[in-house]
């Protein structure tokens, strides 16, 4: 993982290079001030002042050099990203109020997942000084969570299985003293029969678990944070077309984000007892596969009929919901990569959500305003949930005629969530199809921010 801490630093009046921000709008009165030599090269440069636009304006020495960039027309996390990726490598301010959110951007533009490349570009370290020093840390542990996310989604499945994905939560767990704990073998098969059925066909090195951490003071808040880990998804034996198995090492991506927001939450130390679960499982295609048709024990003691193997997501986050209700906590947030009807409606720049509170609902709109992490409520359609009526069991895990299937998915997934309690689900795709600054194509966070905002406006210790 990129190691960003030496890429932000406290503004102690060090040397380094100016940053000066333009506006298009007061581009000619800027350019006034400008000695002619530095107005021709503006020229020359043919710079606008366009968001992003960069152009390197001379000093009185060799080194003395500056660089005006084009402001954003709204600042937020990404409006320096692009500056950063095409500087060299040095060290910068920004002059007039500092970086503010845009720290972020600056860090993540200069992060690159380069785990197989036999001869990764060198990639120039570009330092940025701040005189907000008490925003430095949450800074670096934000960019953290966020690379985490695109590593852990970019890493292909043949290195990241349910065994990789339990070792990576332990790897967090242990940095900040949780409790870990992975079930697996005969104990999965009793106590969480969907997690058990959907990954029982995959090779025993990539056996069916579910992982969890607890983590904080029993007697404060308990929150549940839980995350879909099919670590990859053939469709089982209603078998995807192989093009759209080609992003489906993606489909864990879910879990990457609970485990992002778990490590956020024990970084900033939150006043929570905070439970992170993680049902990990490969649906793959064997003749002990689970079949269309067939009835599934629950966790919970429902009957689930089979409608569509390819819908497995949905069954494994039935258990672990069911689990991490049990314990009564006072917030329960999920994130998966859960449907294809979810981009469809929205695209894959956000993320569907879903909520059973109107407090909590406003809350979370609220906390992706401030961290400009956006997502879309849908609705918790009550009526829809005839579509997934079985003539055979409690529930069908599939709707009939392909309408409304987010919608679908998120009612099935209520059912395994206890009555009263405050639940967000987050449908997010967990991939960027094309890149923008600070933002690669691959693996990306999305609503990881926003749920991160929301949980320190709730549990804050301040």
């Amino acid at each position: 993982m990129t190691d960003f801490t030496a890429l932000l630093q406290p503004d102690r009046g060090q040397k380094a290079h100016s940053l000066v921000p333009v506006a298009a709008e007061g581009l000619d009165t800027w350019l006034l001030q400008q000695t002619p030599a530095a107005r021709t090269l503006c020229t020359a440069a043919q710079f606008r002042a366009k968001p992003g636009e960069t152009v390197v304006l001379p000093g009185k020495k060799d080194d003395d050099w500056s660089v005006a960039y084009g402001l954003a027309k709204a600042p937020g996390p990404w409006d320096i990203a692009a500056v950063a990726a095409k500087l060299p490598a040095g060290t910068y301010r920004i002059e007039g109020e500092g970086p503010g959110a845009g720290a972020l951007g600056w860090l993540l533009a200069q992060h690159r997942f380069d785990r197989y490349l036999s001869k990764p570009d060198p990639l120039p370290a570009r330092i940025l000084l701040t005189r907000d020093v008490k925003a430095i840390a949450e800074t670096l542990a934000l960019a953290e969570a966020v690379a985490l996310v695109r590593d852990l989604v970019d890493t292909p499945a043949q290195d990241m299985g349910p065994a990789e994905l339990a070792e990576a939560a332990e790897r967090i767990a242990q940095r900040h003293g949780a409790e870990f704990r992975v079930t697996q073998g005969d104990v999965l098969d009793r106590d969480y029969p969907m997690i058990a059925a959907v990954g029982r066909a995959a090779s025993r090195d990539r056996a069916p678990r579910l992982i969890e951490c607890e983590w904080g003071d029993p007697g404060h808040p308990r929150i549940a944070v839980v995350g879909k880990g099919v670590c990859f998804d053939s469709g089982g034996l209603d078998l995807k077309p192989s093009s759209a198995m080609l992003l489906m090492k993606k489909d864990m991506g879910g879990a990457a984000h609970a485990l992002a927001l778990a490590h956020l939450v024990m970084e900033a130390r939150l006043p929570v007892r905070l439970h992170l679960l993680i049902p990990a499982v490969e649906n793959a295609v064997a003749g002990n596969a689970f079949r269309p048709g067939d009835v599934l024990r629950t966790r919970k003691g429902l009957s689930v009929e089979i409608g569509n193997t390819d819908a497995e997501g949905r069954l494994v986050l039935g258990d672990a919901l069911t689990r991490a209700g049990e314990d009564k906590p006072v917030l329960m947030l999920d994130f998966a990569t859960l449907t294809g009807a979810a981009r469809v409606a929205l695209g894959p720049g956000l993320p569907a959500l879903f909520c059973n509170d109107e407090t909590l609902a406003a809350d979370l709109a609220a906390a992706a305003a401030t961290a400009s992490d956006p997502h879309w409520r849908m609705p918790l359609w009550a009526d829809y949930a005839d579509m997934l009526k079985s003539n055979v069991a409690d529930i069908n895990n599939a709707g009939e005629g392909g309408m409304a299937g987010a919608v679908t998915a998120a009612l099935f997934l209520q059912r395994f969530v206890p009555d009263g309690l405050p639940w967000a689900h987050f449908d997010t795709f967990a991939w960027r199809p094309s890149p923008k600054p600070g933002r690669p194509k691959g693996g990306d966070a999305l609503g990881l921010r926003c749920a991160f905002s929301l949980l320190k406006s709730r549990f804050s210790a301040d």
